[in-house]
């Protein structure tokens, strides 16, 4: 009976209208989400900086007393050597401009808990502490606006210093959190504290948490702390690592190999094996690595979010500036087929990156290593009206083979790509479509 009694009334809940406004709601809330996310699918290329007083001895930044590496009180003195004596953050601005990035994201508090900003919940920040005697955010966050780059802030939700807070991951020896709660709700307080002071005072446009997987959303009260970032504003985006409370995923380091089931992602990655400074770490990728990976990810729907790690004088390491410089004059090259544009062709159709103007009629082609001959696309059904490789325009010649005149099955298309237009890095070509792109995905014979 009352099983019944409980169908019943979501019956008539549907045909009187009740509830009609949540369900009105959230196709709005939807719509608002996708216009909010727009920029950042937009973006493709954001850059991560990790600066901090790790940089002084070089150690990997807060894991390294983690990892008993070095001692807590040891990491700690750091502190004391991190000057920013050269400091430019006008000069940091320019060089992610060239880059072509539209949004970067740089550390406001690492795991260790020291702050880059003037934070009143503890004397705990390079302000208050190091010689550089100075907030170094607001003047770097300034000078990206007046870039036109997107603003965002790192955040770790764990602080290892914090004496309220529980301890080292799992193996902690200060107390259980679960268990007790005033000494859980006083570290809360000063998190929520600083997530509070970073909203109002620097207003990002992303905020880019990290250390989530310590406690679960109910602990870390991660409605709360999305419901307190909106009410400050209501356009800021928020990263995955906030325990099913983001906007959107941030594979790190690992490449996915098939495209992700999410509609907004981003794969966070290093220019050589580390976040921050480190000058034993010598293993750098180069800018054709870079710059593949790069094309592997937006050809997939994603962004990049490169790092770097400034020195702690405020210098950026010559390798960094030359990976930067380097991928900035492929991208300017190439703009058109990066930004603004959506994912490309499934996997099998082009072996290679692909992407797609937002209308469908414009497919770019992304080729590995240096082409000499021809490049094939499988399945196509549009009519080509034109090709050429962006950057210089110059026509390329293309043929259909295969097309059999009683089947629907398309032919395969060659592209002749001579060797003299090849790119120093990567090679894109433009394919120009009669209509919207329509692709055959049957398995041939008689269709």
């Amino acid at each position: 009976m009352k099983v019944f009694i409980v169908k019943l009334i979501v019956v008539v809940a549907l045909f009187t209208g009740i509830n009609c406004k949540s369900y009105a709601q959230q196709k709005v809330d939807v719509k608002e989400n996708e216009q909010k996310m727009q920029w950042f699918a937009d973006a493709k290329l954001g850059i991560f900086i990790h600066w901090g007083i790790y940089a002084v001895q070089g150690t990997s930044e807060s894991w390294a007393f983690h990892n008993k590496h070095i001692l807590h009180k040891d990491y700690m003195q750091q502190i004391k050597g991190f000057t920013a004596s050269k400091y430019n953050p006008e000069y940091w601005a320019e060089l992610i401009k060239r880059t072509g990035a539209r949004y970067c994201v740089i550390t406001t508090k690492h795991h260790d808990g020291v702050a880059l900003y003037d934070t009143k919940m503890n004397n705990l920040s390079i302000p208050a502490r190091s010689p550089a005697k100075l907030d170094v955010l607001t003047p770097f966050y300034n000078a990206l606006r007046k870039n036109n780059i997107k603003v965002g802030s790192y955040f770790s939700l764990i602080d290892w210093s914090y004496p309220d807070y529980p301890g080292f991951l799992k193996d902690s020896s200060r107390y259980d959190s679960k268990k007790d709660t005033i000494r859980w709700n006083k570290f809360l307080n000063f998190c929520h504290g600083q997530i509070k002071e970073i909203t109002h005072q620097f207003n990002p446009d992303l905020i880019w948490f990290d250390g989530d997987w310590e406690h679960s959303a109910e602990e870390w009260r991660a409605p709360f702390i999305r419901k307190m970032i909106l009410d400050n504003n209501p356009n800021t985006i928020i990263n995955g690592r906030l325990q099913g409370y983001g906007d959107y995923d941030t594979p790190e380091q690992n490449f996915p190999v098939s495209r992700p089931n999410l509609k907004y992602w981003e794969l966070c990655m290093t220019t050589n094996e580390s976040w921050g400074y480190q000058p034993s770490d010598t293993i750098y990728k180069t800018p054709y690595e870079i710059i593949t990976i790069f094309a592997d990810a937006i050809s997939m729907g994603g962004n990049l979010l490169l790092d770097i790690g400034p020195k702690e004088d405020g210098t950026i390491p010559a390798e960094q500036e030359y990976i930067l410089n380097e991928l900035g004059k492929w991208t300017s090259k190439h703009s058109e087929a990066i930004f603004n544009t959506v994912g490309g062709m499934p996997q099998g159709h082009f072996y290679g990156p692909s992407t797609l103007s937002k209308d469908s009629t414009t497919l770019y082609l992304f080729m590995q290593g240096k082409v000499n001959g021809n490049v094939m696309i499988k399945g196509l059904y549009d009519d080509i009206k034109e090709v050429t490789v962006v950057g210089s325009g110059k026509k390329l010649n293309h043929k259909i083979v295969g097309k059999i005149s009683w089947s629907s099955v398309p032919g395969l298309v060659y592209i002749d790509v001579p060797q003299n237009v090849n790119d120093e890095y990567m090679t894109v070509i433009k394919v120009q479509l009669n209509k919207p792109i329509k692709l055959y995905k049957g398995k041939g014979g008689f269709n």
